[in-house]
Parts: structure tokens; C-alpha cells; sequence
């Protein structure tokens, strides 16, 4: 029997900029055994999703997952271009903590009303590699209130954030200090992979990143670490 999952985010879940970790998902279990649904949009705020969630609900799949609040996050560092973020994504106000748990409550809540699905919210990947860093510390600010509004919601939390946190303790990489990409630098980052075939692991490695090609997507080893707590927190109960 077929388990479908539809993976709801952000660019993490599009996959243009990262490993796609829903490919790596599909490769784990038998062919036709888990078929992936993508619905990630890039730059997505948690209000972006809450709006286009008529997709999910029109045709429920059995497992839903939820990878969002990157950019939320992102939105409360020093130097994040909050006001073009607002105008490019259509924001009705300026991201905040308290809108990012309310946006994602909403998610939560009309899936359950509208679906049967098993649903887990995935906490945060790492932002940057410096664990006492602003930016690890936001993404693990805004990972306590996923599981926070897991809880409420009596819904997984799978935790993505505690896993990348481990690997990185275990690695003990450079102590390379975060900075907002901006577009240039992603698209730069597509072309070389795009056009020039060289693997995003090669650009993650060049750069002396662990888990991630530019301190945001993700590599190789962090897209393992997504799919890994999907399999586990939602995916080994299916059968």
C-alpha cells in the first residue's frame, strides 16, 4: 500500500537551492511504498503557507509534513532585508514571533479540521554553524515555538533542529561567522550547480560548511537529517 505524504515549506522544500530531501525520503523504503507530494514555495513566511494550504486539503494524503519558519526566523537578525521581504512575499505586516506562532497554530488547526492525516512539524534546520551565534540561537528560538504549537495542537514535533544541533557538536567545524545570502549569491549558487554540474556537497565543502551550501540550504548531510526524522517520527508507524 502507497503512503502519501504531502512535504509542505519552504525553498528547503522546493529543492532548487537545496538537496532534496523528499528524493532521499522516497529512497528509503521500496519503490511505490511512500509517494512524496512537494509543496514548497521559496521565501515563504509561515502566513504564505497558511494561505495556499487548499491544495492539501482538496485531495488529503495520509501523512502531512511541515517545514516552516526559516525565514521567520532569518526576519529577526541584524541585517535581514525584512521590508523587501514584505513587499516581494505580500506580508499584511512586519514578521514577528508572535504572527509566526499564530500563523503556524492556523496551519496546524485547519489541517486537523480538514484532513485525517498524521501531521508533524519539523523544528528548525540550524541557521549558520555557530551554535552560540545569533542565528543559530533565532533558530532555536523559533524551534521551541514549533513544539510549543505542536503540543497545543496534540500533533508531532519531529525534531530537526536537536539532530543538526548534534551533528554539528560532533563535527566541531570552523567557527565561520552567518551573513544573509542575498539573491545574487543564491542564484550563483544555482548556476554553478545548474551549469557548471558542480554538486552542492563540492560548494558546501569549498566553503568549509557541514551542513549546508550558504549557512541556510542544505547540503547533502543536512537534507539526511530531515529526511531521517520524517522516517522516523512519522513514516515507521505507516505500514
Amino acid at each position: 500500500m502507497t503512503t502519501r505524504i504531502a512535504c509542505l515549506g519552504d525553498s528547503l522544500t522546493r529543492a532548487q537551492f537545496s538537496v532534496d530531501y523528499l528524493e532521499l525520503l522516497g529512497r528509503r523504503h521500496p519503490p511505490g511504498d511512500v509517494r512524496p507530494a512537494r509543496h514548497g514555495v521559496n521565501g515563504d513566511f509561515a502566513y504564505n503557507l497558511l494561505q495556499r494550504l487548499d491544495a492539501v486539503v482538496a485531495d488529503p494524503p495520509e501523512v502531512i509534513t511541515v517545514l516552516i519558519g526559516t525565514n521567520d526566523a532569518r526576519a529577526s537578525l541584524a541585517g535581514y532585508p525584512v521590508e523587501q521581504a514584505v513587499k516581494r512575499k505580500r506580508l499584511p505586516g512586519r514578521p514577528s514571533a508572535g504572527w509566526f506562532q499564530e500563523c503556524l497554530g492556523a496551519v496546524v488547526e485547519r489541517l486537523r479540521a480538514e484532513t485525517d492525516a498524521r501531521i508533524g512539524l519539523l523544528s528548525l534546520p540550524v541557521l549558520g554553524q555557530r551554535l552560540d551565534g545569533a542565528a543559530a540561537q533565532a533558530s532555536h528560538a523559533y524551534s521551541r515555538m514549533i513544539a510549543e504549537v505542536a503540543a497545543a495542537n496534540r500533533v508531532a514535533c519531529l525534531p530537526l533542529h536537536e539532530r543538526q544541533t548534534e551533528e554539528l557538536r560532533r563535527a566541531d567545524p570552523p567557527p565561520i561567522a552567518y551573513r544573509e545570502v542575498t539573491p545574487a549569491e543564491v542564484v550563483g549558487v544555482l548556476v554553478r550547480h545548474k551549469v557548471f554540474h558542480r554538486s552542492l556537497d563540492t560548494i558546501s565543502r569549498r566553503r568549509g560548511l557541514v551542513l549546508t551550501t550558504d549557512q541556510i540550504h542544505q547540503n547533502s548531510r543536512g537534507a539526511a537529517l530531515i529526511a531521517d526524522v520524517i522516517d522516523a517520527g512519522l513514516l515507521a508507524r505507516s505500514g
